[in-house]
């Protein structure tokens, strides 16, 4: 079992074009991502600066860099490229932070766990495209501590380079969650191409350095500042209330209190047996501890149950795991017997964090 806490909540990249393009990296994530405690603009906080070199800005981080040092002061990792919206959520989070760019989700996980940040700031869910199971099948994996979650509201920008404008444009670039958050609008304005690639951010950088004419991306308006975009049309988003939930991670976890509100986060698989998952939910209506958030994932070391149905073959059905939230801090003796009386049911226990 990893025992992992964290802090309260927080009040709250095959289309034709120039001889110059290289393909974009296709995301293998899954189309979702995050929603829940501070809302804020897609800049949020974060200044505006000047328009710069995109080759002067931080490269994310790779795997080969998690030995090298990053600068002065609380760094907190995010995936993706300087101007992505995780970026914004991270300074949401921690204002006066030395924000770290990493290439990958996994990469921000252990730019932690080797102490070349303090922090990572990475998304769970938005309120659109549902939850990002890779991070949750991640929180198994490494050893870290929710230590609180901070909210973000996403306002989509259709950038291009200087002279552009939207009749030009035969293609829409951008992370695939925000390709489809945005996909009526994009439809509607003659774009009728989607290229995936990592990141908002990344599709801006992308379309700056190889001065394409025909393709806009899908960014924040902090990203046409910082790769000298112009913005053709704000808030395209196909719904407007478009907000992703950031988890804030930490090497070292917060000791639970009940002065102040917490969440709990358990992480479970259950014994076989019908009403199993009935009775595991039960212990906390019973004592009235809100349920704010449940996810099944697939047990990747148990993948498979057999059952015994008395047919000439036997039935294989998936095993889970099931990601609970509930409103409690486990300082509280209610919450403690509830866990206590649920893990009676459990084939397994994996994670608990509170925050």
């Amino acid at each position: 079992m990893v025992a992992t806490a964290s802090s309260p909540p927080i009040p709250p990249t095959g289309w034709e074009g120039g001889a110059r393009r290289q393909p974009p990296r296709t995301l293998s994530m899954p189309l979702r991502a995050s929603r829940r405690s501070i809302s804020a603009s897609a800049t949020g906080d974060l200044p505006v600066p000047a328009a710069r070199d995109p080759i002067s800005l931080p490269r994310p981080l790779t795997t080969a860099d998690l030995m090298e040092p990053t600068g002065d002061g609380l760094k907190v990792a995010y995936q993706g490229c300087p101007g992505a919206y995780s970026e914004a959520a991270a300074r949401k989070a921690y204002p006066s932070c030395h924000t770290v760019p990493c290439e990958y989700f996994e990469t921000a996980f252990q730019a932690v766990e080797g102490c070349v940040a303090d922090r990572a700031v990475l998304p769970l869910e938005n309120s659109l495209g549902g939850s990002i199971h890779r991070n949750y099948d991640l929180l198994l994996r490494h050893r870290l501590h929710i230590v609180g979650e901070v909210r973000l509201a996403v306002h989509h920008c259709l950038l291009a380079n200087p002279g552009v404008k939207i009749q030009n444009l035969r293609s829409a670039m951008s992370h695939p969650q925000a390709l489809a958050q945005c996909e009526q609008t994009l439809t509607k304005l003659g774009i009728e191409h989607r290229e995936a690639v990592d990141d908002t951010a990344g599709a801006a950088k992308l379309i700056a350095e190889q001065k394409l004419q025909d393709t806009g991306a899908v960014a924040s308006s902090l990203a046409a500042e910082l790769y000298g975009l112009n913005i053709l049309a704000e808030n395209i988003q196909d719904d407007t209330d478009n907000v992703t939930r950031f988890m804030m991670l930490a090497r070292e976890p917060i000791i639970p209190r009940t002065d102040k509100p917490f969440k709990t986060s358990i992480v479970f698989s259950l014994e076989e047996g019908p009403g199993q998952l009935f009775k595991a939910l039960a212990v906390f209506a019973l004592r009235k501890i809100n349920l704010t958030k449940m996810e099944s994932r697939p047990h990747k070391k148990r993948p498979l149950r057999v059952a015994d149905d008395n047919c000439s073959a036997p039935l294989k059905h998936f095993d889970y795991l099931f990601y609970v939230d509930i409103e409690a801090s486990m300082a509280d003796p209610n919450a403690q017997n509830a866990l206590g009386n649920l893990k009676v049911l459990l084939y397994q226990f994996l994670f608990m964090a509170l925050w």
